[in-house]
């Protein structure tokens, strides 16, 4: 139920409410201005959500890595350091998961709806938005927008959406799995991971039969476009019958304890919950039909009688070609109040998401007061991927995760990788400090 919100003031129209409509939501009401967030579920699901919660996570409860020198990590050092309500409500729902932010879905999406519900400046609306809002406006509605949205923007911006496809994983439940046949580890030594070895002749097995397996149709569907950061396994197998080997099915830096020796291949479960009940299969996004994930993937011997709490699912996603029609701060180029935001915009990846959120609700707010746009820099790994989107080639724009190529050279010539890194971090941090303490943007306080 929504409460009463105040009625004087202006009103920005976020629409969608994922990781970057709830992200832009926040920040916008956080900064005391009024917030209307339209979503469209329950009224009207996706093939992907299963709840009408806020910020629900549809693909993965990982939200990438969080330690060491990963890009991922960098990405959200420098969001906790404007204040991003994603990443607070990832700390109270995390669960072990090594170096990366594994959180209990439910109690994410939950610390996610309570927050913009308990917010007095944010009022939650539950329709279809059919139309380009005016403006102030955030659109952050995703790659599941839909249809008549979708239609509506291609009108505004001249641009066909593209089409690619996304899948998800499944869902065991633990209690299910041969624990004899498994073996908790992870590459970082943390012990995070359920591995489910196979031996070579394990591994050929099951591969032939995932490559043979039946699908589920895709007739609806002319121009079939997979993103290469998110393949289902069956088209990774396709690619070669060792591949997989080289991905999610990898065996580097882990010994079966019941050899003593590295397995051939290994298949990987991560925790779903924080309970530990339920556990995803990683890197095993999938378009197969149910009937048979559980014949194929039974072939694993760990999974041979395992129960599953949500079979693998397969949806089509759309993007923008932004860089035609973006700008760095995440406006629509001669659309003066519009802004967009999220997977929609070409980024793949939760935190990444959120990034183009919290960057759209800051600067809808700065556009209100008639300040200057926050364009982050360039040298930190926020600023790389908000560049990315509105200034790549658009005629071969793809989606982008997070990584140090984004970024400009760091270091000193002869350096390592790791020190590399170490020096672009150190330089990204620092950049974007300065920046949001010269924008009055820092994260630490309530404006609200």
């Amino acid at each position: 139920m929504n409460r009463t919100k105040p009625s004087d003031g202006p009103v920005v129209t976020v629409v969608g409410g994922g990781l970057a409509g709830s992200e832009a939501a926040y920040q916008i009401a956080r900064r005391g201005v009024r917030v209307r967030l339209f979503e469209m579920r329950p009224q009207v699901m996706t093939p992907a959500h299963v709840s009408d919660r806020l910020g629900e996570l549809v693909c993965s409860n990982s939200l990438g890595g969080d330690g060491g020198l990963s890009p991922a990590a960098l990405l959200k050092a420098e969001l906790r350091m404007a204040g991003s309500l994603v990443l607070e409500a990832a700390e109270a729902a995390r669960v072990p998961g090594g170096q990366a932010l594994v959180v209990d879905r439910e109690r994410f999406a939950e610390a996610v709806t309570e927050r913009l519900l308990a917010h007095p400046l944010v009022e939650v609306v539950r329709e279809v938005v059919a139309e380009v809002p005016e403006p102030p406006a955030v659109i952050a509605t995703g790659p599941l927008t839909a249809p008549p949205l979708a239609a509506a923007l291609e009108r505004l911006l001249g641009e066909r959406a593209l089409a690619f496809f996304d899948a998800a994983s499944p869902v065991v439940f633990a209690d299910s799995v041969d624990m004899t046949r498994a073996f908790w580890d992870s590459r970082e030594g943390t012990g995070d991971y359920l591995n489910c070895p196979l031996t070579r002749e394990e591994y050929e097995r099951f591969v032939r039969e995932l490559v043979a397996a039946e699908q589920h149709p895709l007739h609806e569907f002319e121009d079939v476009t997979f993103f290469e950061g998110c393949l289902p396994i069956e088209e990774l197998a396709r690619r070669g019958p060792r591949t997989p080997l080289f991905g999610p099915m990898r065996p580097v830096g882990l010994v079966d304890p019941a050899t003593g020796r590295r397995p051939y291949a290994v298949v990987q479960l991560r925790r779903d919950n924080a309970a530990g009940s339920l556990l995803s299969l990683v890197g095993f996004q999938t378009n197969l039909r149910w009937g048979e994930q559980k014949r194929v993937f039974g072939l694993i011997p760990a999974l041979a009688h395992a129960e599953y709490a949500r079979y693998g699912v397969m949806h089509r996603n759309t993007y923008l070609r932004s860089p035609r029609f973006l700008d760095p701060d995440l406006s629509v180029r001669g659309r003066p109040g519009l802004w967009l935001a999220g997977q929609m915009t070409g980024v793949e990846g939760y935190v990444e998401s959120a990034a183009g959120g919290l960057l759209a609700g800051i600067n809808a707010v700065r556009w209100l007061r008639g300040q200057a746009s926050l364009v982050l820099p360039a040298d930190s790994m926020w600023g790389a991927l908000m560049q990315y989107i509105s200034r790549a080639d658009p005629d071969h724009f793809q989606p982008m995760n997070t990584n140090f190529g984004l970024l400009p050279p760091a270091g000193r010539p002869g350096d390592d990788k790791r020190a590399r890194r170490a020096a672009a971090r150190e330089r990204a941090l620092a950049a974007l400090a300065a920046a949001l303490r010269q924008a009055g943007e820092e994260g630490d306080h309530e404006r609200g």
